[in-house]
């Protein structure tokens, strides 16, 4: 009952701002635009949910996700009336992060035979499906911010657009270069065993999620001035990425592993006591 519960909850929010954040008389099949692709992207998670029940795989998890982001940034694009260039760039910054991450994962999980964060998940049917339901709302809400710009009355660039814009390429390019450290890091033999504490590491314990809130927090400042009523709605859309991050599925699941590892490790400790969580130290 928890379960269903959850995912009721899970299902409904992101579908409920989108359908608050729907431009004005927009419709696909006479249904509000958000509210078709949003209930498309849960279709397309619960669809791939089936061959890796039956497989037992999370191989194509993180793929999908990506997928589906770009699947709904092109339906937008189709669907608004003649984007503006403002408008295609916004598109065009999700579709180069989905693209980048999602072929990043998916080599790196067939690389290592598997994503251990499964193990105890895919084994059971329910909670398999919550994680695959969860992807779903988790592309819908941060997407929702883009997207719902694509679609509204094209509006004139100005300074707030090319902050938003800056803070975009700020952490696409810590996220990519975070992640390429971290690669080269664990395929080198000597490394078997460590903890990375170099580069970008070593001025934060998570740069490449403050990479990934940073790029979501700037195409939400892009977004702002296409946003009037409740479209505002779609400002949770960073706050979002932060939670879930921070609070759930990011940072503590990595903390937890870490324990498990180097928790006696003096050289850990250490490195836990002088290094920023999230926000990498300039100096």
């Amino acid at each position: 009952m928890k379960k269903i519960l959850f995912i009721l909850l899970a299902v409904s929010l992101p579908v409920g701002v989108a359908t608050m954040a729907n431009p004005a008389g927009l419709k696909i099949e006479g249904w509000p635009a958000m509210t078709v692709l949003a209930l498309g992207c849960f279709a397309i998670q619960w669809l791939a949910f089936v061959p890796a029940r039956l497989l037992e795989t999370e191989s194509f998890y993180d793929l999908t996700g990506s997928l589906t982001y770009i699947a709904v940034t092109l339906a937008a694009v189709v669907a608004a009336t003649t984007p503006s260039s403002t408008q295609w760039l916004i598109a065009a910054m999700i579709l180069v992060w989905a693209g980048r991450l999602g072929s990043f994962l998916f080599r790196r999980i067939h690389a290592a035979g598997g994503d251990q964060r499964f193990d105890h998940i895919k084994v059971s049917s329910a909670r398999f499906f919550v994680a695959w339901t969860l992807q779903g709302a988790w592309v819908v809400m941060t997407s929702c911010a883009g997207v719902v710009a694509i679609l509204s009355a094209q509006q004139p660039a100005g300074a707030i657009f090319i902050i938003g814009a800056l803070m975009w390429v700020i952490g696409f390019a810590i996220e990519v270069i975070a992640d390429q450290q971290k690669l080269r890091f664990r395929t080198d033999p000597a490394n078997e065993g460590r903890f990375i504490t170099t580069g970008l590491w070593a001025r934060s314990r998570h740069p490449n999620y403050f990479g990934e809130i940073l790029l979501w927090a700037g195409i939400a400042v892009m977004a702002i001035p296409y946003l009037s009523g409740t479209k505002w709605v779609v400002m949770l859309s960073p706050i979002f990425v932060y939670a879930l991050l921070t609070r759930v599925s990011g940072i503590p699941t990595l903390v937890r592993r870490g324990q498990e590892l180097w928790g006696n490790d003096p050289a850990y400790q250490a490195y836990l006591n002088s290094t920023p969580q999230l926000v990498p130290r300039l100096l």
